[in-house]
């Protein structure tokens, strides 16, 4: 390849997939207490379950300008070019600090994904498979930054305390949510989360039920690949959702992937989301 793909953490991709596409990842920081860590390296999901169990405020900070700078220093007299695919800037300011970097280098390109989990995902396998294919640096560029607005990226929340103690929702609307079993999806609109519909029940209805509501009926979505990205969901649960996506739809790929650190971080075990592409000229749905 002449072309390096890099990305931030947070596009929880497989290792399988990164391996084989040759893509970096550039880990953002997940703070506990006084310590720092880097997303996926020095720090786990299970830690971060572990320590918001006893007590302890777990958060996430950007990569820093100088941390970007020192893998395009690495990567940009290795290839022709290198494409840094960031979480989107609405949710950190990991792009700024990366397009500030990318300055220093007159063959480093930035796309700002305006999503998160797999949803930055999609765009970094896409980019990596282009690159792959052996077209320009600019071109790439030009062709993923044509799909952002197509990505259709949801979750589906088990509990709301992880976003409590993010400062994401009341602690009412945290203990009201989990004493009804309310599941709340949370959808990427714009680069922007938002609250999508409500669910209600055990978590495995819930799931079923929002994956019917995603995929039933569609007429715009791109079937070539949908993502099951999830933060240690139940095996049993994960293969009713794969089941459930093949009722609905006729996927070419269905790839499960393991939300990283950051996601963990913000809305904690159990979440699970379906993401996929919807067909050029089509507007979002909302759930």
């Amino acid at each position: 390849m002449k072309i390096k793909i890099t990305a931030d953490s947070t596009c929880d991709l497989p290792p399988s997939i990164l391996q084989s596409m040759n893509i970096t990842l550039v880990p953002l920081h997940i703070l506990v207490g006084d310590d720092s860590y880097s997303d996926g390296v020095d720090i786990t999901p299970e830690e971060i379950f572990r320590h918001v169990e006893e007590g302890r405020t777990c958060k996430t900070a950007a990569v820093n300008i100088w941390e970007y700078e020192q893998i395009f220093a690495q990567y940009s007299p290795q290839y022709e070019a290198v494409i840094h695919l960031s979480l989107g800037s609405n949710f950190s300011s990991s792009y700024q600090n990366a397009a500030a970097a990318a300055g220093n280098f007159a063959n480093v390109f930035v796309i700002d994904t305006r999503n998160l989990s797999s949803g930055s995902g999609h765009l970094v396998y896409e980019a990596a498979h282009l690159a792959q294919a052996g077209l320009p640096a600019k071109e790439i560029v030009a062709k993923v930054t044509e799909m952002i607005p197509l990505v259709n990226a949801s979750f589906v929340i088990d509990r709301l305390d992880y976003l409590h103690k993010g400062g994401r929702c009341s602690g009412l609307e945290a203990f009201g949510a989990n004493l009804l079993q309310i599941k709340p999806c949370i959808e990427v609109i714009d680069g922007r989360m938002t609250v999508g519909k409500k669910y209600r029940g055990k978590l495995e209805h819930c799931l079923l039920r929002y994956v019917k509501d995603r995929l039933d009926g569609r007429q715009d979505i791109d079937y070539s690949r949908i993502f099951i990205t999830h933060a240690a969901c139940p095996a049993d649960i994960v293969e009713k959702v794969r089941e459930a996506i093949r009722t609905y739809a006729s996927f070419t790929e269905i790839i499960e992937s393991s939300a990283g650190c950051t996601i963990y971080t913000h809305c904690g075990p159990k979440t699970l989301g379906i993401l996929y592409k919807q067909k050029p000229g089509t507007k979002k749905i909302l759930a």
